[in-house]
């Protein structure tokens, strides 16, 4: 019998992983998390043998906890990504499931788990590596997804990008594309030399970026081409300031 952690933040998702858990006698449920850093420290704690991780999460995302881990557990990565994104992933774990899975779907996945061991995933660390290198080669273009329709984005034609707990709001021109892909995660593919990370939330193009002036609390505010206008965080206020000759 397995020992098995879910970090998923989604409620339902997180039952649905739990109710298919506990029909899997191979399998012990030992702990859940609906938060990347709870994940983080909980798993670092139990150890757990297996954990089905949710890829985007609150505080941290599925892969940062997953590279902060303190040692090797199986990981089932839970996503509800376009297949662009999920290819990223799928190689550096035993197995995906795509959102909304079946139980068909969970069990093969399970069977994985079970006839593969912890040396089998061995490649994981290597694989976490090599899936940086590849990151850390910029993107020049995304799919995106809009009432039905797939399209084409040019990173360079991006403005700035916005998200929330669970959606990243991209702005193109007149038009604004929701993606369910974490900022940090987009943050890690894109040219650090034209994207900035001004927030937490908030990530720019420099290129669009019409004028900064300093407010009263010495954070920029930064006057988009677009007319919007956005506020940089001390740090990387500081660092705006810094880049100017």
């Amino acid at each position: 019998m397995k020992t098995t952690f879910i970090a998923e933040d989604e409620p339902l998702a997180r039952e649905t992983l739990r109710d298919a858990v506990l029909r899997r006698s191979e399998l012990h449920l030992i702990g859940e998390a609906s938060d990347g850093a709870s994940a983080l420290m909980q798993i670092n704690t139990l150890q757990p043998e297996v954990v089905f991780m949710d890829i985007q999460m609150p505080e941290m995302t599925g892969l940062e906890v997953l590279k902060r881990l303190n040692y090797q557990p199986q990981i089932v990565f839970t996503t509800a990504y376009d297949q662009y994104a999920v290819s990223a992933f799928e190689l550096h774990a035993v197995d995906y499931l795509l959102k909304p899975f079946s139980r068909q779907r969970f069990d093969t996945a399970v069977d994985r788990l079970l006839t593969s061991t912890a040396s089998d995933n061995s490649h994981l660390n290597a694989g976490l590596e090599h899936a940086s290198s590849t990151i850390a080669s910029p993107l020049e273009r995304i799919l995106v997804r809009d009432r039905g329709h797939i399209f084409p984005v040019n990173i360079k034609d991006i403005a700035y990008l916005k998200s929330d707990a669970k959606y990243t709001a991209i702005y193109v021109e007149n038009k604004t594309y929701l993606v369910r892909l974490g900022i940090s995660e987009l943050a890690e593919k894109l040219d650090p030399s034209r994207f900035v990370r001004i927030h937490r939330s908030v990530l720019i193009n420099l290129d669009f970026v019409d004028s900064m002036r300093t407010d009263e609390q010495s954070q920029l505010q930064l006057q988009m081409r677009d007319g919007t206008v956005l506020i940089a965080n001390r740090d990387a206020s500081k660092m705006l300031r810094d880049m100017a000759i």
